[in-house]
């Protein structure tokens, strides 16, 4: 029998990713775009916890779901309590208005690791991250508008274009109990010709089955009746007042009776937006109202309705088309001291201080090696200090972007003649 000498490397999880310098910029703008954006409409940041009480998403998100039922990551803690890792932001948002009681309306925007034990692909991991927006207490159409059209300027802001709106109304308690009994007796006429899934799952959640990927349920749901043909005035009217809204904002959207989504709160306005990568429809975005989750889940009857998006799809997405390119982050300047290092370090912490991206060399390394330094980093100058400006009081800037000119400044002077440079860099060969 034979040992091993070198430990198994250790891997990030199957389904999960780092996210390293070089590509976390663009998150960081990202994240920096959806801020700026909702912000000005009134949303504030919230963070709630990574994992709850495995009963909020089975009682929130639903026990038929394939989030709940295949895909949320289930655990017991050190306490005995069952807990579950967030599998999607809107049911911890709802959970933590019933327990602080926010001035209504409350409008909250997030950013969040989410996690889905599923088989990873393209722009689809077990631990995804998104960014989405939640309004409790106004049932006002004119908020569905003013949600979709957030939707649809962030992906603009990204630079995205080619994308489809999707739109459908899923009903309320009034009139969806009668067309789900209507679909029952279409689907129990066609069980033989639906997937083996789905095909014991009819009278648990029939609208599942309409969203169902697989041909052969497609083709069932496609001659399945409509819930747009079952809708009570109310749910009628709010529908019509979304889409005239959108209409008279110049949002294009289509309108998708067959779209359901996949997680049970959903009520009326219902949304996803999709976009066409390498062959097919990948969905980047979707929400809806969900008027019946916040007393499901134990509070006073309050409307709500929301989105979520996924980072990684929407960045998969501006890939695909060449969008929301980010530079890398570089230092402005970079120091290079072959004395002992003391004014390197004051340099700096004064630099950065002024607010002026800075970095150094380290350990006493020779003056190429430093230089190789600098050059990698991407930094525009170079801050020279050797035996002769130190005993001068004085720092060499070199123009490592242009044609290598330098000169010396007084080092107490620095901060100002950097300045000088970065308006006006011709200043340089002065």
């Amino acid at each position: 029998m034979t040992t091993s000498t070198h430990a198994e490397a250790l891997r990030a999880p199957t389904g999960t990713h780092d996210v390293m310098p070089g590509e976390s910029e663009r998150w960081i703008a990202l994240l920096g775009v959806f801020a700026s954006l909702v912000e000005k409409a009134g949303f504030g940041l919230i963070h709630t916890p990574l994992f709850e009480d495995v009963r909020l998403f089975r009682r929130g998100v639903g026990t038929e779901t394939e989030v709940v039922g295949k895909e949320m990551y289930e655990f017991e803690d050190k306490g005995g309590r069952a807990m579950a890792l967030r599998p999607e932001g809107t049911a911890s948002v709802v959970r933590a208005v019933i327990q602080h009681h926010p001035t209504m309306p409350f409008k909250a925007w997030y950013a969040t690791p989410t996690f889905r034990y599923e088989r990873p692909q393209a722009g689809r991991y077990r631990q995804h991250h998104q960014v989405g927006v939640e309004v409790l207490g106004i049932s006002d159409p004119d908020l569905d508008v003013e949600v979709l059209e957030l939707a649809v300027d962030y992906l603009h802001a990204l630079g995205l274009s080619g994308f489809t709106l999707r739109l459908n109304s899923l009903g309320d308690p009034a009139c969806r109990p009668a067309y789900l009994d209507e679909l029952q007796c279409y689907l129990t006429a066609h069980v033989g010709e639906l997937c083996d899934e789905h095909a014991g799952k009819i009278d648990a959640n029939p609208l599942r089955i309409l969203d169902c990927k697989r041909e052969t349920c497609r083709s069932v749901s496609a001659a399945a009746p409509s819930m747009a043909d079952a809708l009570c005035a109310e749910c009628a009217t709010h529908h019509d007042r979304v889409r005239a809204g959108l209409d008279a904002h110049g949002v294009a959207y289509l309108n998708d009776a067959a779209l359901v989504r996949g997680l049970d709160y959903y009520t009326r306005t219902t949304f996803e937006i999709t976009i066409p990568i390498e062959g097919s429809e990948l969905t980047i975005l979707g929400g809806g109202r969900y008027d019946g989750l916040v007393a499901a889940l134990g509070g006073e009857d309050t409307p709500g309705i929301g989105f979520g998006s996924g980072i990684e799809r929407v960045l998969l997405a501006c890939d695909g088309q060449g969008a929301f390119a980010v530079a890398p982050s570089v230092p402005e300047v970079f120091i290079i001291d072959t004395t002992d290092g003391t004014i390197a370090r004051d340099v700096v912490a004064k630099l950065r201080r002024a607010g002026i991206a800075a970095d150094r060399g380290y350990g006493g390394r020779s003056m190429k090696s430093q230089m190789k330094s600098a050059d990698r980093s991407g930094a525009k100058f170079a801050l020279i200090v050797g035996s002769k400006e130190a005993a001068a009081g004085t720092i060499t800037i070199r123009d490592l972007r242009g044609d290598g000119t330098q000169h010396e400044v007084d080092a107490s002077t620095l901060v100002a003649s950097l300045a000088a440079l970065t308006t006006t860099p011709k200043d340089l060969h002065s």
